[in-house]
Parts: C-alpha cells; structure tokens; sequence
C-alpha cells in the first residue's frame, strides 16, 4: 500500500509531504479509505497527476513549478512479502526491501531521471512496477480493468481458476515442447537427406582408415622408436665393419700376439710390456666386438614398417583437416556419423513417433483448456450477477454487465488457455454489449470500475486503487451507495477517492482537504490533514457551498455519525 508521497515544484505545488498509513485500530471492519476534497480548482487532480508520475507516466516540461529548476515526486509504498514487484526487483538486480521507493525528478527543460530505492531505473521500470502497486481509476484513465489484457486473469481470480491454470499452463509447455522435438527432428532429416552423399563417402573412407582415439600418440611412439633404431642399426654396422675390415682388428691383435709371445723368451724381459699390452688390447677388442653384434642383433631396424606407420599417420592427419578436427576426434565423428546415417535410414519411423507424441501433448491441452474453458463460463456467470447487484444502487439499474468468454483461433492459443475474456457493458436496454471504455460515460465508467473492483476485491497485485470522480454527477442515495460500496472495498485494499460528494467524504477513514491560495502574483495549492472538526467543517461546506451554515454543520453531523 501507498504509505506517502513527497512532492516538490509541481505546477502549483512547492512543497507536501502526504501520509497514507492505515490507523492502527484492532477490528475486523478497520478500513484505509481515503478522502481527498476540496473546491473545484484547488488541484486534487494535481495529487493525481504526481502520483502518476511516480508511477512512470509520461512527463511534460509544464509541470516543473515557475522559477523552480525541477519537479521532484517520491512515493513509499510498504510490499507485502509475497508481492509481484519483488520478483521484478530481484530480475532487475536492484535493491529489495519492504519498502519500495519509487523516484521521479523532471527538469525544467523536460528531460527527467527515474530511481527504484534511491538507485538510477529507466521509466519503463517504473512502470512495470507501478503497474503492480497501484490502479488509478479516472474517467480518462486507460488502465486497471479498462485494460482488456487484465480480463481474463481477474476472471480466473474471482472463480478460483488457479489449479486449472497452472494445469493448462503445464500442458501447453509440454505440447510446445513435443512440437518443437518433432520440429528439430524434421529439420535434422531434411538435413542429414541433403548430406547423405556425402555422409556415406566419408564414413567410407574413415571406416577403411579404422581410426583410433589414441592412434596418433601410438604410432608417433613407434615411428619415433623405429627412426632411432635405423640410425644407430647404421652406426653399429659401420663399427663393425670397421672392426672387420680385411682380417680385422681382432684377428691383428691375436697375430701380433702369438708372434710377440713366441719371442720373449729370447728378448730378456724386454718384450714383456708390450705383450701385456696386446694382451690387454686384445681383450677389450674381442669385447667390443660382442657388444657391438649384441648391440646390433637387439635394436629393431625395420623400414618397411617404418614406412608402414608414417603413411598411416600421415593418412590420418590429413583426413582430420579434411573434417576440420584432430586425429583424436576422428573416431567420435564417425560414430556421429553413423549416427545420422542411422537416424535418416530409420528417421521415418521416429518422426511418426514424434507426430504421434505431439500430438497427444495437444489434446491433453485441448482437453485441460476445454474444461477451463467450461469453468471460466461459469465464473463469468458468477461475475455477471455478482457486478448486476452492484449496478441498481449505483444508478445504473438500466445496465447490463457481461463477462464475455469467446473461443480463440488455435493461432491465438497460450498457456493462459484458448479463450479470449472481455468485461462489456450495455448502458440501455435492447443495445448490444460492448467495451466498457466504449460505451460508457466519465460517471458511468467510474461507476462500473467501482462495482467490478469491489467484486474483485482480492484480485490482482495492486494494494492501492484511486479514484477519480467516481461520484460525477450523482448525488443523494447514489453518492451514498457509492460511498458504502468504497468503504466495504477498503477492508480489503488500500483506496483514495478524489471526491466532491459529501456522503462518500463522511465514510473515509482519512480525509485531506486540497487549497488553493491565490495572491497578485502566484497560484499554490497545499493539502491538510483533518482531524474531526476540520472534517465536519469541510462536509458542511460541501454540503452547503461558499457559506457554510448552522444547518449544514448539523446535516454534516448526521453524515459522519450515520457513517
């Protein structure tokens, strides 16, 4: 609910500070019914108009106070816990809390600025969120229930439709979601149908190469191993070589020997370091020899199967730049391949079945949107003669009020259900139903607004709902069914009603009275609370005119004690 509104350099406003906290009084018939009255002229419509700012309405550049720089308009509002506009806070990132400020600051050259919690916001958030938290219900004013978009979810609030919404909502989803599936299979078909040429060549040459997840790893190993096994196969084969060339190192070692050994008996010790040293020259020789042929009979020399290996690997290098991923990837994509080759040599069987499931999805909802369809009909029969007995005591006994439920093209079908729901009204007998906002005069619009809400009393978000001049042209017994009609809503919302009916003054719970004050050089309206004998001096004066009599006081007495 509106708990206050802060005003600043508005058109004839300096400066107002306005609370609206309901009175704290125990009883189950406490209201928080507002009045707002005063001549005409005085400005109630600039109240109005503020709050209307704050809201998000659109800004003009006249409303900035003269030799003011700016117009500034700040509303509190107190959120109940499981309100609407938290969850628009929290999608917006912006501060949540349970008190919502909303800010509107309008420069004499025309541009403005928005804040939500003192934090910079677009106007269109404002909007959203004003939407939300207040109705504002005026002979001009093109929203609240005079919006067709509201309809159909007020009608589903007032005959407790809520299961059988969220039912046809899940049903709607679900059929979406089957048409989508049997949709992306189609399209998957037309697709892969276009690519089979190519699909089948390619897994043909892929299936030929028989590509492994780590076959680029193992066959670099190899071939690495194979290149150095070449290489020193090379290097060991020359060594021998080297070795054994002509009779051979070891076979010059072992002559040298024997010649040296069958001499140094007769050199008398002279010849014997030498034949140590061949001695031990011929040893290690004769063992470099085995290592060497050990050395070469263990390392595996094969270029035939080196040659073998490089040309796979380079096989399957090129064909993985030819599908654009590396070699590792070549298995997985054969398997996808096969896949769709799978899926369009059997895709004819799995569309029908995808049909078949969509279509079972829709008439699960056709089922669930018929009997929703069947239970709004009755509610609106409800509404119907529940708004019908509002309408006599309000003047408006010639009306008629119709709920009407029309079918939708299967176009037009939503997850809210197949039906189109549209308040009309015919305001003499024998015309046909129509719009309510165009068929009905300011007095009559307003009064249709007030019978409609106060059967709708618990629907929607909005904790505050204004009135306009709901009493246009009525007096007497009308004002004051008016006026009861307001104060039994009020148990259940917060309302303000601009009025210039006493009878609909003396049932408020709080009343404001708006002045003007005129000198030789400026226009300013200001707003005052009253306490009981301002509310009994301000009936009187509605009651009775610029001069307020002794009668008048008394008949205000009678008003606000029959109140």
């Amino acid at each position: 609910m509106l708990q206050s509104l802060s005003i600043r350099d508005f058109v004839l406003i300096e400066k107002l500070d306005l609370t609206f906290a309901r009175d704290r009084v125990s009883g189950p018939d406490v209201g928080n019914l507002g009045a707002l009255t005063g001549e005409t002229g005085a400005g109630k419509s600039i109240l109005i108009d503020a709050l209307g700012l704050a809201l998000g309405a659109r800004a003009e550049s006249g409303v900035v106070r003269r030799g003011a720089a700016q117009a500034s308009i700040s509303a509190a509002f107190e959120l109940a816990k499981d309100h609407a506009a938290h969850a628009i806070l929290r999608e917006q990132g912006l501060d949540d809390e349970d008190v919502l400020t909303l800010r509107r600051a309008i420069g004499a050259d025309g541009r403005g600025r928005a804040f939500v919690n003192d934090q910079p916001a677009s106007v269109a958030l404002l909007r959203r969120l004003g939407d939300t938290l207040v109705e504002i219900q005026g002979q001009m004013d093109q929203h609240g229930l005079l919006d067709m978009t509201t309809h159909r979810g007020s009608l589903d609030a007032f005959a407790g439709l809520e299961k059988q919404g969220t039912g046809v909502r899940n049903a709607w989803r679900t059929w979406r979601a089957a048409e989508q599936a049997r949709a992306d299979a189609e399209a998957a078909a037309a697709a892969a149908r276009r690519d089979e040429e190519f699909l089948r060549h390619a897994v043909k040459e892929l299936e030929a190469l028989a590509p492994k997840v780590d076959d680029e790893e193992i066959l670099a190993g190899e071939r690495q191993m194979l290149r150095a096994g070449t290489a020193l196969g090379e290097a060991v084969t020359q060594a021998l070589a080297e070795l054994e060339e002509g009779k051979g190192a070891v076979h010059a070692l072992s002559t040298a020997h024997r010649l040296i050994e069958r001499s140094a008996d007769k050199a008398s010790g002279r010849l014997d370091a030498a034949l140590a040293v061949l001695e031990r020259a011929l040893s290690e020789a004769t063992e470099a020899q085995a290592q060497l042929e050990a050395a070469r009979d263990s390392l595996e020399f094969d270029p035939a199967r080196l040659e073998k290996i490089e040309e796979r690997l380079f096989a399957l290098r090129a064909i993985a730049r030819k599908h654009n991923v590396i070699v590792a990837e070549l298995a997985p994509l054969v398997e996808r391949m096969n896949a769709q080759l799978a899926a369009l040599d059997d895709g004819e069987a799995g569309l029908k079945k995808l049909a078949a499931a969509a279509k079972a999805s829709r008439a699960q909802y056709v089922t669930a949107a018929e009997a929703q369809a069947a239970a709004r009909r009755k509610g609106a029969a409800r509404l119907d003669k529940a708004v019908t007995s509002e309408l006599a005591p309000l003047k408006l006994e010639k009306a008629k009020f119709v709920t009407d439920v029309a079918a939708l093209p299967e176009a037009d079908w939503s997850e809210a259900g197949t039906d189109r729901v549209q308040f009309t009204v015919a305001t003499n007998p024998g015309t046909p139903p129509a719009p309510i906002a165009k068929v009905a005069s300011g007095g009559e619009l307003s009064r249709f607004l007030l019978a409609l809400k106060v059967c709708l009393a618990k629907v929607g978000d909005a904790a505050t709902i204004v009135f306009d001049e709901v009493d246009s042209g009525i007096g007497g017994a009308t004002a004051a069914a008016v006026g009861e009609r307001l104060k039994r809503l009020a148990r259940e919302v917060q309302v303000l009603v601009v009025t210039h009916s006493p009878q609909v003054a003396a049932v408020a719970d709080r009343h404001w009275l708006i002045r003007k004050t005129t000198t030789r050089t400026a226009a300013s309206t200001d707003v005052l609370a009253l306490d009981a004998k301002g509310r009994r001096e301000e009936i009187a004066r509605m009651l009775s005119g610029a001069e307020v009599t002794a009668e008048a006081r008394a008949a205000a007495d009678k008003l606000l004690a029959t109140a």
